[in-house]
């Protein structure tokens, strides 16, 4: 088994570097565009993903006037090597409830048990967890005890309890990301190198595949709610 580390204030740069690397390795696993790597925007989405997980870790030291907690799995034979994380926000005037923003395993150490085990972690801390996922995880958080709540935009909305947290949670805004020059240097390049055409063919790709994200959100909502 794993060694579980829980941080409330920044952590060491080797282990913010290797959770960094997995947010942009996995980014059609845990973004919740969940985009293909044949997409052309891939790259775009990678970069702005890996600066908003880096901004969450950043917030560890109080700066960003948000709660950030942070869970970390270490290999017991490699201390040094990362396995998983969840990344989750305390809600506010709500001590019992958290939301996970974001989590992954090492896809080398996957179906070993340790998302599992830091789920139950963080649900130790707070029995109220709350998260966003794809609709084919559905059924894997509900074998761990969540239910189904509603839809987040393509994703579906599942907490531990049968309805959300009135408190508030604090999310960072992340539009600025995508308005910034380092995403507008990525496009560009994006565009010199695949023309134009290809570029917005690629956009409309990433709106069909949202749009059909949706719509199984909704449609596995309703049935679940339904048959509640």
């Amino acid at each position: 088994m794993p060694t579980f580390s829980h941080f409330q204030t920044p952590c060491p740069e080797a282990v913010n570097s290797q959770i960094l690397q997995m947010v942009v390795d996995y980014l059609s696993d845990i973004s919740a565009v969940a985009l293909p790597p044949s997409n052309l925007l891939y790259n775009v989405y990678q970069y702005a993903i890996g600066y908003e997980v880096h901004l969450y870790l950043a917030a560890l030291d109080g700066s960003k006037g948000i709660a950030v907690e942070l869970l970390v799995a270490t290999d017991d034979d490699d201390p040094e090597q990362v396995l998983g994380f969840a990344l989750y926000l305390p809600v506010k005037d709500d001590p019992q409830a958290c939301g996970v923003a974001y989590m992954a395993v090492r896809a080398s150490h996957r179906r070993r048990g340790i998302a599992r085990a830091l789920l139950a972690r963080v649900r130790e801390r707070y029995p109220q967890v709350e998260l966003a996922c794809a609709v084919g995880k559905v059924a894997w958080f509900e074998a761990l005890g969540f239910q189904v709540l509603g839809v987040r935009g393509p994703q579906v909305l599942m907490s531990t309890h049968d309805q959300a947290s009135d408190g508030l949670m604090g999310v960072l805004d992340t539009a600025p990301i995508y308005r910034s020059l380092e995403v507008r240097q990525i496009h560009s390049y994006l565009l010199q190198k695949h023309g134009k055409r290809a570029m917005l063919d690629a956009e409309k790709q990433r709106d069909r595949h949202l749009d059909q994200l949706t719509r199984q959100a909704q449609a596995l909502v309703s049935e679940r709610l339904r048959l509640h």
